[in-house]
This record gives C-alpha cells, sequence and structure tokens, in this order.
C-alpha cells in the first residue's frame, strides 16, 4: 500500500463523508496532501534541464556548411583548419565544418532546392544570382566583402598535344580548318560559358564587331567534334581518350596538374579573361542557424594574404596584391597583356540573355553549324 493510499484510510476513518463538513474537510486535506507530494517528487527546474545544456554546447560550438565548386576542394583543406585555429583562440569556439563540391551548376541547384548551405563559393556570379533570386541571398551580396566579392580567378589556357603539332598559339589557331577543338556546352557548364566569352572576347578587344565575332566562334565551334557535358568530360576526352587538338581549360586546372608531375603543354592567350570566382554568406540560412557572426569572419579570411596564399598554391591567381607580387607567384602567374571582365560585357544578367537563353547567340551559332 503506498503513502496516498495509507492516508486516504486514515482520512476516511476520522472524517464522515456523508456531512458537508466532513466532505470538506477532505477536499482541503487532499489538497494540501497534493501540494506536499509534488513539492517531493524531485522536479528540478533549474539551469540543468536539457534546453540549457543544449544552450552551453551551442556556445562552445559553431556549426559552418560550406557549398564550393569542385575545383577549390584542396585549398578549403589547407585554409580551413587554419581558421579554426585562429577562431578558437580569439573566441575561445570551436568551428566544425561540413563541406561539399561539385560541378558550380549543380551545387546551386543543390542549395536553391534546400541544401541549407551557410557559406557558398561558386565559379561565377550567376550561380550566386541564381541562388539570390531564389530568395536565400539579400541584394548587393558583393559589396559587403572585398574585390565585390570575388575570392579566386583564374584566366582562359589553351592546352595542346604534346610538341604543339598544330602550331596552336592564340584564340584565331581554333578557327583553322585542320584544328580539332574539345570544349564543354555553354547550356550545362559554366567553365563553358567563360570559354565562349574568352573567344568573342578576343575579336572585340582587337578590333572587331559582333558580326566579326560571332562570324570567328561559328567556325570555332564547328570545329568541335562534341560538346561534353562539363570541363570534366572535356578534361577527360582530351586526355584520356585522345580527342581533339585543343583543349580550354582553366589555368589554375593545368597549373595544378603540372605541379602534379603531369606533362602540360598550354598557351596563354595576351588577349583573355578574368574567371572571376565570387563568394557569399547565404542570409536566410545563417539566419536561421545563428551562426551569421562566425560565417562572415571566415569569408573574411579567404581575403587574407595568408588564405590567399593556399588558393594560390593550387592554381589560383591571387586576388590579394601583395600575394601575387610575391616571389612566390610572381613568376607563376605572368601577367596578361589584355584582360577583360564580364562587367565589361555588360554583367551575367545581361551576357546570360544575350549568348545562352534558349533562342539566343549560342543557339544560333549551332544552328548554322547543323545546316
Amino acid at each position: 500500500m503506498n503513502l496516498w493510499q495509507q492516508l486516504r484510510k486514515r482520512l476516511q476513518l476520522r472524517f464522515n463523508p456523508n456531512s458537508l463538513k466532513g466532505f470538506v474537510s477532505l477536499v482541503l486535506v487532499g489538497t494540501v496532501l497534493s501540494l506536499s507530494l509534488a513539492a517531493c517528487s524531485g522536479t528540478n527546474t533549474s539551469n540543468s534541464s536539457p534546453s540549457a545544456t543544449n544552450d552551453t554546447e551551442k556556445k562552445q560550438n559553431a556549426e559552418l556548411t560550406l557549398v564550393s565548386f569542385a575545383v577549390t576542394k584542396a585549398a578549403h583543406a589547407a585554409i580551413i583548419p587554419k581558421f579554426v585555429e585562429k577562431w578558437q583562440k580569439e573566441h575561445n569556439q570551436t568551428v566544425v565544418f561540413k563541406q561539399s563540391y561539385g560541378g558550380s551548376g549543380s551545387q546551386t541547384r543543390a542549395v536553391v532546392d534546400g541544401l541549407e548551405a551557410d557559406v557558398v563559393h561558386l565559379a561565377l556570379a550567376l550561380d550566386t544570382q541564381k541562388i539570390e533570386k531564389a530568395g536565400l541571398i539579400q541584394a548587393g551580396w558583393e559589396k559587403k566583402f572585398p574585390n565585390n566579392g570575388i575570392v579566386t580567378k583564374s584566366v582562359a589556357a589553351l592546352v595542346t598535344r604534346e610538341g604543339n603539332p598544330k602550331g596552336i598559339k592564340n584564340w584565331a589557331d581554333l578557327a583553322k580548318d585542320n584544328v580539332k577543338l574539345i570544349t564543354a556546352d555553354p547550356k550545362t557548364s559554366g567553365v563553358a560559358r567563360w570559354n565562349f566569352l574568352a573567344l568573342w572576347n578576343s575579336v572585340i578587344k582587337t578590333g572587331g564587331d559582333e558580326a566579326k565575332a560571332t562570324e570567328f566562334v561559328t567556325k570555332v565551334y564547328k570545329n568541335v567534334p562534341v560538346l561534353t557535358k562539363d570541363a570534366r568530360e572535356a578534361t577527360d576526352a582530351f586526355f584520356k581518350q585522345g580527342q581533339g587538338d585543343a583543349l580550354i581549360n582553366y589555368e589554375n586546372e593545368i597549373v595544378l596538374a603540372r605541379d602534379k608531375g603531369e606533362k602540360t603543354n598550354y598557351v596563354l592567350p595576351d588577349v583573355n579573361i578574368s574567371i572571376d570566382n565570387p563568394i557569399a554568406v547565404v542570409d536566410k540560412n545563417v539566419d536561421k542557424h545563428g551562426n551569421r557572426e562566425v560565417a562572415e569572419a571566415f569569408v573574411k579570411y579567404l581575403f587574407t594574404p595568408e588564405a590567399q596564399q593556399e588558393f594560390a598554391k593550387v592554381g589560383f591567381r591571387p586576388v590579394d596584391e601583395t600575394v601575387a607580387k610575391s616571389k612566390e607567384f610572381a613568376d607563376k602567374y605572368p601577367p596578361i597583356k589584355t584582360l577583360s571582365t564580364v562587367e565589361e560585357l555588360g554583367g551575367w544578367d545581361a551576357v546570360q540573355k544575350k549568348f545562352f537563353n534558349d533562342g539566343a547567340i549560342f543557339d544560333q551559332i549551332q544552328a548554322k553549324n547543323r545546316r
């Protein structure tokens, strides 16, 4: 018999429940007993509750999800531990990173579709703008950090066969009848859009008008036996399958391959385009996760000389002038005589509409070449 049953039995002996006085007495005693039992139950509402413990853990640790395009993986692998150590010393807080790498276009779609990235480092601003248009990044993101948000950059390189038997030295040589070029499809590949713009820009910057540029680019794409889905497939077609006489690729990919001991034959055309890769904080997600401070600090850290050195080691041209002019990297990245930007072509919205939307210039060029 438990305590409550024992007490109830004793009360029944002392009080007559059939009388009004007895009934009221039972109610009062029952109320007192209920309060007493609750007080003795051991319930603890102090700061040691699970929710308070979770809050303490959150203060001790911060979590960041970085989503980036594939070729940055090696650089971030070297940079992230340095940032984690720095943040720990300055804030006594451990930062745990989740990382995702892949094609810039597919990474963009993943974020738009629900991958909760806190920071995105993508191949072109067009992809970042797609995330902005999805309502995840606030307008004006490019003004929040140095260099208009461009944290890594490269240029277009012309890769040739060993000994360069076709004598390919510049963009114009790609239009020769006996040259086969390997490149990806600008409709599906961000890298391929840069390739197209490099070809177009080579005519405009040497005195040609848009009619001449269209004629030249049409000839070049007529020499493309097959448009691959992405840059990786184009590289495999050239190196592993032996297709084509030339390949357009990022300089950083070639530099990285050379540093790994692979034989590379390439030229950097004097007229080129700056392949600019932006970084941004995904506002909606960091506000949801409560980690804006550390996310913004990480992005700012990527612009420091210490981080820029790591990007430069794996093939990216430094955006920090002190690093770019250092003895270690000045010879590794020779200056380009005429270097243009997407902004000179009107920005990515204008470029996409003019060249790559359905029915735009690239589709018109392909229609001519299929006749």
